[in-house]
């Protein structure tokens, strides 16, 4: 009878095949996610040294990457440069109209809510996220995770818990830093540059920018950080197929990462500011 029906609407059994199939993985994730999420108090008590060592290797890098300042200089350079860009823009877009003034306002308004934390995020994904999913698809093809259930030490606390919860905590200064790198190239641009009073730009800036969206900024840098990681170890831990297997896994965790980075975002924003942007331009 399955061959009748397969040889018969062989489209449409490949659909149903594909559907399913997007479904089981789905259940994977979410089992997966649920498990990582139950394992940080674990990673948390019993496994805080290796959490420490965890926060250092992913603000500062290790290797090559440590020569350089690790994630805390991509990171910096990356929103440095965008909150140069913001300043460039603004002021031309604003002079346009002769409100080029407001090029503070802009500033506190977009490197807040919009730059610093989707730039911050996609840095998150392109350093730590790609080198968690390296380092545990490494260790799954070498076996190294079968030889930790051997010696019934659970992998998914000791290997996947301990690097969420670093992540979460290593983002925080990261972010900061993220955050007054914008703020820093948005005003060196404005005033250094275009020359702008820096008065002007200093009384813009800080009556526009709202003490309670920097908090939610770095709430939501948090959340993008636990997505981040937490789709980055699902893809390295589930790796398979060798070194090519492994390269797969760190292509697909990295393109998963940035839809989950653009969407938090979304969800946030709607959540937080709503459709009226919780702002009024006045005068």
């Amino acid at each position: 009878m399955a061959f009748v029906i397969q040889s018969r609407f062989p489209r449409t059994v490949r659909r149903v095949r594909r559907f399913s199939n997007s479904l089981d993985s789905l259940g994977k994730h979410a089992v997966f996610y649920a498990q990582t999420i139950g394992s940080i108090p674990r990673a948390l008590i019993y496994y805080r040294t290796e959490t420490i060592r965890l926060i250092a290797e992913i603000s500062m890098g290790t290797g090559a990457l440590a020569v350089i300042g690790g994630t805390v200089v991509i990171v910096g350079f990356l929103t440095l440069f965008t909150g140069g860009t913001i300043a460039v823009q603004g002021y031309s877009s604003l002079g346009n109209i002769g409100v080029e003034a407001l090029t503070g306002f802009f500033a506190a308004f977009i490197n807040v809510r919009i730059a610093a934390p989707v730039i911050s995020g996609i840095g998150l994904a392109a350093t730590i996220g790609a080198g968690s999913t390296a380092q545990l698809g490494a260790m799954r093809v070498a076996e190294e995770i079968d030889a930790l259930e051997s010696m019934a030490i659970r992998p998914v606390p000791y290997l996947v818990g301990t690097r969420v919860l670093a992540g979460m905590i290593a983002i925080v200064p990261l972010y900061a830093l993220a955050v007054i790198c914008s703020f820093i190239a948005s005003r060196f641009a404005t005033v250094v540059i275009y020359g702008q009073s820096a008065g002007v730009y200093d009384h813009y800036f800080s009556t526009f920018l709202i003490p309670s969206d920097i908090l939610w900024s770095f709430a939501q840098a948090i959340f993008m950080a636990l997505a981040v990681m937490m789709i980055h170890t699902y893809y390295g831990y589930n790796a398979a197929g060798g070194p090519v297997g492994v390269g797969i896994a760190v292509g697909n965790a990295v393109r998963a990462s940035l839809v989950a980075v653009v969407t938090v975002t979304l969800l946030i924003s709607l959540a937080i500011y709503g459709t009226s942007g919780n702002f009024h331009l006045s005068g």
